[in-house]
């Protein structure tokens, strides 16, 4: 076994992971405020349908990656149906990932870096909201380990059904 210069022995083990948010930024953003549109008057109850999605690639420099969270948000009444607002977000983060084996780096970059960069996510989506004339919409946490589970078990069952 080698030593270092402070006389201890130097261990083969792997380097912890390391990550660091080097950007993040709104890639781009829409909101609509239909009920102003509209006109339409009286207390309404929201029905609020969020849908996720993640995407993540490969940058040119060396251990650096783009991640990004997109979220489709739809408002319409309880009641009548009506639609009431339509918010869509993509939001980046660029990450520098080092010591992270080839094999664990997709789940890392569609779990990990996502679970990072939510709570900005989730403050623009409650400003929009709020300055839009809503109540500010506070997103629940999103797990980000099922959301990644789920979409490996449709790939899945998509390949399974392909070849059968």
């Amino acid at each position: 076994m080698a030593e270092n210069e402070n006389g201890a022995a130097a261990a083969d083990a792997p380097q912890a992971p390391k990550m660091n948010v080097l950007a993040q930024f709104v890639r781009d953003m829409s909101f609509e405020n239909i009920l102003a549109q509209k006109g339409i008057n009286g207390e309404v109850q929201p029905d609020v349908q969020v849908q996720v999605n993640l995407d993540a690639k490969k940058r040119a420099t060396e251990n650096q990656y783009e991640v990004v969270i997109k979220l489709k948000i739809d408002s319409k009444s309880k009641s009548g149906g009506e639609q009431l607002f339509l918010l869509e977000l993509d939001y980046a983060g660029v990450f520098q990932i080092e010591n992270v084996p080839e094999e664990q780096v997709h789940p890392f970059l569609l779990i990990e870096c996502p679970r990072m960069i939510f709570p900005f996510v989730r403050r623009i989506v409650s400003d929009v909201t709020r300055d839009g004339g809503f109540p500010p919409l506070n997103l629940e946490t999103i797990d980000f380990l099922a959301l990644y589970r789920a979409e490996i078990q449709r790939r899945q069952a998509a390949t399974a059904q392909g070849t059968a």
